[in-house]
């Protein structure tokens, strides 16, 4: 079952004097209930943007994104927000946690947000906790915990609502490479275990042997997609491959 539905999207961004750049060029891709897919292409290919843009923070210039039978082009902004608030987690390169909060207050807060019951956010807190292994670092400050536990809270707070897509940009682009694994592997059992599905941009070859598809980007269009068939050891080998062909960046295993 199809969760969100892209089709045809353009997006060109205007130049003073000098015309446009035509950022996505007629894109389509469905994402299925309980998928994990990451989009990957060199530099400047739209990666960015597309995500920008299939999560409502930016308009498309052309095209349709129907998300959950809605399509965004009928909802104003104040109707986005609710939707990206209720329905997908958003997961940031940079956290973007709270300083001034804990660990637990950052998690708990668009719970609160929602009004619901304390009972209702204390057992969601205790199972999503658990469930990322951030359970003993709960009462912690934000700057006391390292990267790769901040982006797992991140994870966690993106869950408590129960979306039905998490939208990740660059999830592990700000770890060492242990912290990396470890949020992956949490990342994929997220998508085991809750049955959210997963889209995600990254340049990180490695991160994406994790998924069950990776989407190739390149000038705005997909350029092609490859599915995990075998191991993720293979799977990370044949991404290389293919990136090598069209330029993109690439991680050791």
């Amino acid at each position: 079952m199809d969760i969100m539905e892209i089709q045809h999207i353009t997006k060109t961004y205007k130049l003073k004097n000098k015309g446009g750049i035509t950022v996505l060029n007629g894109v389509n891709l469905r994402i299925c209930k309980g998928e994990m897919i990451a989009i990957m292409g060199p530099s400047g290919s739209g990666k960015t943007t597309f995500l920008n843009i299939i999560s409502g923070i930016d308009r498309a210039d052309g095209g349709t994104v129907m998300f959950s039978g809605r399509k965004f082009i009928d909802m104003d902004k104040s109707e986005m927000a609710l939707l990206r608030r209720r329905q997908m987690g958003m997961v940031f390169q940079d956290f973007n946690l709270i300083d001034s909060l804990s660990v637990k207050e950052n998690i708990m807060l668009p719970m609160i947000l929602e009004k619901k019951e304390p009972a209702v956010i204390e057992a969601q807190l205790k199972k999503l906790s658990e469930l990322l292994g951030i359970s003993d670092i709960l009462d912690k400050n934000t700057y006391e915990i390292s990267g790769g536990q901040k982006q797992r809270v991140a994870i966690c707070r993106a869950l408590v609502n129960e979306p039905e897509v998490i939208l990740a940009d660059e999830p592990t682009g700000n770890l060492d490479s242990k912290s990396s694994k470890d949020v992956m592997q949490y990342l994929n059992k997220v998508n085991q275990e809750c049955g959210t599905s997963v889209l995600m941009v990254t340049h990180d070859s490695v991160a994406a042997s994790y998924c069950s598809r990776v989407i190739l980007l390149q000038d705005g269009k997909i350029i092609t997609e490859i599915s995990k068939k075998e191991s993720r050891k293979q799977f990370f080998k044949e991404i290389l491959d293919v990136l090598s062909l069209i330029g993109g960046d690439t991680d050791e295993f």
